[in-house]
């Protein structure tokens, strides 16, 4: 790969400035001397035959920024590291190359609202050595646009919170996921739902029947696929949003409780990821079919008294211990991590709160489900 220049930015911590002199010096440098590169800031610049270095003092974070063409002008790649303790380890937080087209400005802009993951700065070492010219290898050492995508299914069980999925669950749920950069598929059963509720009474519609395929698609905007058809092994986790449907539709327990039958498919792609050692994610209501089918499992429906309303669904607690289960306390904006079996919950809204809160607990459920991916 032809990079046309290399520009190194780096944060202003002296162990680390002197690990950079450290690196610099076993690159073939023409001369090292300060240049006025950006005005009202001193930066010391360092040319190589294979581009050049920049030490800039008082910039908040450090990267590698790589151009063709000019080196403010034409940024096509970005890798981002931020310092996490004052000796100088560092950690990747982006990496934009063919997919961040930007000025080197736009580009570490963007590096100060980067999330860091884990220390790489010795792993830096042979790529500042060659020049910046081993761009690919750096691939396995940060999390964007370049590492693997985690594939995710979001099960649903229809539309609207009494007959079907909790529509605010289910956006919380791709919203999160999509700003994770997840790859995501729906999926629900092609069944009857139960009955139909009109939810602005909250009362069954007499002689009115809907399938639950065709009602999860108003979620999916059309592109929701028939649950029979979900392998998992074409995915890294599978995730289902609560709503009444789930006890309704993905199994009896709105009518049978404990004696409650799940649905043939979900039970086989709960039991599939759970012999896979996939990451399952579950909210609301959801952890009830966590506990009928993952024996001995650990999830959470929130808290174990009503509280005076609060938690007006909390008996749900009590059926989670009599299916075999454990059941964890937890708060609405927290997540409970099974790390055992790998399942992840949040009350979401069995707990009567603000929508902020369930979308604070959700978000925390989902980066716990991918960051069991590995991905």
């Amino acid at each position: 790969m032809d990079i046309g220049s290399c520009n190194i930015f780096f944060h202003p911590i002296e162990s680390i400035k002197q690990a950079v002199f450290s690196f610099l010096s076993s690159l073939p440098l023409k001369s090292v001397s300060p240049a006025p590169y950006r005005k009202g800031s001193a930066f010391w610049a360092c040319e190589s035959t294979k581009g050049r270095a920049i030490l800039a003092p008082g910039w908040p974070c450090f990267s590698y920024s790589f151009s063709r063409g000019e080196d403010r002008g034409g940024s096509k790649g970005h890798v981002a590291l931020l310092p996490s303790t004052p000796s100088g380890t560092a950690v990747p937080a982006s990496y934009w190359f063919s997919v961040f087209p930007a000025t080197v400005d736009a580009a570490m802009f963007a590096v100060r609202a980067a999330a860091a993951s884990r220390p790489v700065f010795s792993g830096c070492v042979p790529w500042l050595r060659s020049g910046g010219q081993q761009l690919l290898s750096l691939a396995s050492f940060h999390g964007s646009a370049q590492r693997p995508k985690a594939k995710v299914a979001v099960i649903l069980s229809g539309s609207g919170v009494y007959d079907g999925t909790e529509i605010h669950e289910a956006s919380a749920i791709l919203v999160h996921l999509s700003r994770e950069g997840a790859e995501v598929k729906m999926y629900a059963p092609d069944v009857p739902q139960l009955h139909v509720i009109d939810h602005t009474k909250g009362q069954p519609i007499e002689n009115e029947k809907r399938n639950v395929l065709v009602e999860s698609a108003r979620i999916a905007r059309g592109k929701v696929t028939d649950l029979s058809k979900l392998n998992s092994k074409d995915y890294d986790a599978v995730i289902f949003p609560g709503g009444f449907g789930v006890a309704k539709n993905l199994c009896t327990f709105a009518i049978d409780g404990k004696d409650c039958k799940v649905n043939k498919d979900v039970e086989r792609i709960l039991s599939q990821f759970h012999k896979e050692g996939k990451p399952i994610g579950l909210c609301c209501i959801s952890p009830i079919l966590a506990a009928k089918v993952i024996q001995g499992t650990e999830v959470t429906v929130g808290h174990e008294q009503e509280e005076e309303g609060k938690w007006p669904y909390c008996g749900t607690a009590e059926a989670i211990k009599a299916l075999g289960a454990k059941h964890c306390v937890k708060e609405v904006t927290e997540a409970h991590v099974d790390t055992k079996n790998k399942v992840v919950t949040t009350p979401a809204f069995m707990c009567e709160t603000a929508l902020h809160h369930i979308f604070d607990g959700i978000g925390l459920m989902v980066r716990n489900v991918l960051k069991l991916t590995n991905k």
